[in-house]
């Protein structure tokens, strides 16, 4: 089983849930009655985020705050590689060099892990485009809110969350959201559209309790939001 994994910059503020992170992430490669093949994309979060805020200030246009967003992604990719046993030892930089690797991580179990690659998208729609492009059976979408909501339930308490959507239904509430450099949706518009085309069966959980990640991918539960 193929898994792509999109997993929010918010879970490499600190070494802790770094740790966390990779245990669950080695655990489900190691899986003695499973045949987990893991595909990890990192977020920027909150430090991205800061420092695109520094290069607005001094004048950055867009592009140029997507490549420092981007660059920040990597760092995530190294950090979270140093926390696991059983990664490829350098982030990938793009799609076609993962699926070169295919033969070679999955006979050897390693988790291949990767940051941004190209402006004008987020982590998310790497992760899509990933997952298209393996032929994953799965992508996660770990987030730090317990799925899709029709607004940011940080700012709206009264948001509404979604158990279930289908893959239109998902592309016209993305295409409500502004897309910049550090954005903070759920999922943006062209991850939302490659889901759409691909099909691919994805699920946006709250990472806050990372063996949400091995119910899901084990034993099929979860309580967040299933893109159908």
């Amino acid at each position: 089983m193929r898994v792509v994994l999109s997993i929010g910059g918010a879970y490499f503020a600190d070494a802790v849930r770094i740790k966390n992170m990779a245990v669950i992430l080695d655990e489900l490669v190691e899986y003695p009655t499973g045949s987990y093949r893991l595909y990890v994309v990192t977020g920027g979060g909150a430090v991205a985020r800061h420092y695109i805020s520094i290069a607005r200030e001094l004048g950055a246009n867009e592009a140029i705050c997507d490549y420092i967003g981007i660059a920040l992604t990597r760092v995530n990719a190294r950090l979270l590689i140093s926390a696991l046993r059983n990664a490829y030892p350098e982030p990938f930089c793009d799609y076609t060099s993962v699926r070169a690797k295919l033969p070679e991580l999955e006979s050897g179990r390693k988790i291949a892990v990767m940051g941004g690659v190209t402006p004008g998208y987020t982590t998310d729609a790497v992760s899509a485009i990933l997952a298209e492009y393996i032929n994953a059976d799965l992508l996660l979408n770990i987030t730090t809110v317990d799925g899709v909501y029709d607004a940011d339930p940080r700012k709206y308490p009264g948001a509404r969350r979604y158990d279930r959507l289908t893959s239109e239904e998902l592309v016209r509430l993305t295409t409500r959201e502004e897309l910049k450099a550090g954005s903070r949706i759920v999922i943006d518009p062209v991850a939302a559209k490659i889901i759409e085309r691909s099909g691919i069966r994805t699920i946006v959980l709250d990472g806050s309790n990372p063996r949400n990640i091995i119910d899901v991918i084990i034993h099929g539960r979860h309580h967040g939001t299933e893109i159908i």
